[in-house]
């Protein structure tokens, strides 16, 4: 029987990242898929199995819970350079989207089939069947309106399988992937929680613990901002707002296009040109280095002022409130534009993680503290359990 591996699992609306295992193997790619053909043309087909695989992900997925059964996608790096590719839309629901499964699943049959797994799964030809314990979320909004539950139950009792098609090194392998248990977070919730626990739990940040804060969750196409009062998240007082960075990244590529005649594959294409560390806001024109400034400077600082607007009236409701962090990737493209208007307006106690890995992982780290942590008490209650038996057994000869 395979043992179960844990998972946590991150469905950003801009990129997925995951953590698997003892946290030994992590993984990232855009939440990007692609409607695709069985036979996908590949250049140099002799070579595939020199490339990252990462790169070329092109699977067949079937499972009870896609309404898109059987179908064939491109994921990832692969999808943002096709015609037809899709990303999330504002308004959207994480939990009802097709999309947030087709990563999900993606993402773990790129675990299960690694090598490096060959003890840990039954493998039988060219079928791997795996056994996960995940841990992933949901936004607020949507975990208050009780959406964790269809989630989670659409995982649980069923086998999904992903087969892997034009891919590298993985052509022709099938992966059946089966949970032993999930567990669905609200966001604000795993958030507060990587802020004062390590993975094991204990309290790392005492001088956080007992404060009122804000965490300001700035996605793709949500913001989350939880209330965190007595080491908990106040539902009643937690917000969720169907308000990203996503259309303002479509925006700045729309007029990048229509200006200079540049067309950025995705909207982490957008994202690298604003956060790299050298030649920020800059793009190559016809071979020339040009500033997209005006236009980057022009849309971020509007979307910043309606953020910084659900903060003030988030703070006002919770006056007491101590300090706000900032946290998701949005806030990451946000933070220079937040500092300042806050600078020059009220002038709030508010923080950002100066490490971008930390604030972009903050969900799957705390996802993954919160998944092993449960892991660790069902595996100490099992043993539990057995002694009990066994000690029953004995009494009984």
């Amino acid at each position: 029987m395979s043992k179960s591996r844990i998972a946590a699992i991150d469905v950003g609306n801009d990129s997925l990242k995951a953590l698997f295992g003892k946290a030994e193997y992590e993984l990232t790619m855009p939440n990007v898929i692609a409607i695709d053909t069985e036979d996908r043309p590949v250049i140099g087909i002799e070579e595939l199995d020199e490339k990252n695989p990462l790169e070329g992900v092109h699977i067949r997925v079937h499972s009870p819970a896609l309404r898109e059964n059987n179908a064939i996608y491109r994921v990832g790096d692969l999808a943002t350079k096709s015609g037809n590719a899709t990303e999330l839309d504002q308004g959207s629901s994480k939990s009802e989207e097709d999309q947030t499964l087709i990563m999900l699943f993606a993402s773990l049959a790129l675990d299960a089939v690694r090598e490096e797994n060959a003890d840990l799964f039954e493998r039988k030809d060219n079928v791997v069947n795996a056994n996960y314990t995940l841990g992933t979320g949901l936004p607020l909004r949507e975990a208050k309106e009780g959406k964790d539950v269809g989630y989670r139950s659409r995982l649980l009792g069923s086998v999904h399988q992903v087969e892997f098609l034009v891919t590298p090194k993985y052509q022709g392998k099938k992966v059946n992937i089966k949970f032993d248990h999930v567990k669905v977070y609200p966001e604000g919730f795993a958030a507060y929680i990587n802020l004062v626990m390590d993975n094991n739990l204990n309290i790392i940040n005492r001088d956080l613990v007992d404060k009122r804060i804000l965490i300001q969750d700035i996605g793709g196409l949500t913001t989350d901002i939880a209330v965190i009062e007595n080491r908990k998240v106040d539902d009643d007082k937690a917000q969720g707002f169907n308000i990203g960075v996503s259309e303002s990244l479509e925006l700045i590529r729309e007029e990048i296009r229509t200006k200079h005649g540049v067309e950025l594959d995705s909207r982490r294409d957008v994202v690298d040109v604003i956060t790299k560390k050298n030649d920020r806001n800059h793009i190559m024109v016809k071979g020339s280095r040009t500033s997209v400034h005006d236009i980057t400077d022009r849309i971020l600082l509007e979307i910043a002022k309606k953020q910084y607007r659900h903060l003030r009236n988030v703070w006002q409701k919770n006056s007491q409130t101590e300090i706000c962090y900032f946290v998701g990737g949005g806030s990451m493209v946000l933070k220079e534009y937040l500092k300042t208007i806050n600078n020059n307006l009220d002038g709030y106690n508010i923080d950002f993680f100066e490490d971008e890995k930390e604030s972009i992982w903050m969900m799957a780290n705390a996802y993954y503290k919160l998944i092993s942590a449960y892991d660790r008490k069902i595996n100490k209650d099992l043993q539990e359990k057995n002694k009990e038996t066994e000690k029953k057994a004995v009494k009984n000869k």
